[in-house]
């Protein structure tokens, strides 16, 4: 049984996925040249380790070997994209509270605020839409549900971005 080799085929399999992960999500965010770029060292990555492991089937601790990377790379590629935070994120929050102090408080805090109201099930909702950087996420959702714990919130991840206080503080 050749450990090394068993070691090799691992390493590959795992950077090829982690790189892999990394490269879609950094697609999905709309890098066109960084994306492409580490595409084809993936590829390179890709097409050596499955040489090593189509030329080594006779050992089957080669193919677990290969799964058991493909598995940890994918975990790792996505912690790494939970650290990096690319990009931003559109949180709305509903709140039953019409006189609520959140819109002022979330801007004293430096985020951008818009309000609209709305009618829910129970009666009138005040709607914010909070733009935050995918860093500032959590803090955001964090300060929120601080003010009010009941509120409705959801996030989503807004792929272009043109036009008011986000888009002057970028230019900045």
């Amino acid at each position: 049984m050749n450990f090394g080799l068993i070691l090799q085929i691992f390493l590959i399999s795992f950077v090829y996925v982690t790189l892999s992960t990394i490269r879609l999500m950094l697609t999905m965010k709309g890098y066109r040249v960084l994306a492409p770029l580490l595409s084809m060292i993936e590829i390179v990555i890709y097409v050596t380790g499955l040489s090593i492991v189509m030329s080594s089937l006779d050992n089957p601790l080669n193919l677990a070997a290969y799964a058991i990377g493909y598995g940890i790379g994918i975990a790792l590629g996505i912690k790494i994209e939970d650290w990096l935070a690319l990009g931003y994120t559109m949180m709305t929050v509903m709140t039953s509270d019409r006189q609520s102090t959140m819109p002022q408080k979330l801007r004293d805090a430096g985020y951008g605020v818009t309000i609209s109201h709305a009618e829910g099930r129970d009666g009138e909702r005040m709607v914010l839409n909070v733009l935050a950087t995918r860093k500032n996420e959590r803090d955001l959702l964090n300060k929120v549900l601080g003010i009010d714990e009941k509120a409705f919130v959801y996030s989503s991840d807004p792929k272009y971005i043109h036009g008011g206080f986000w888009s002057k503080r970028i230019r900045k």
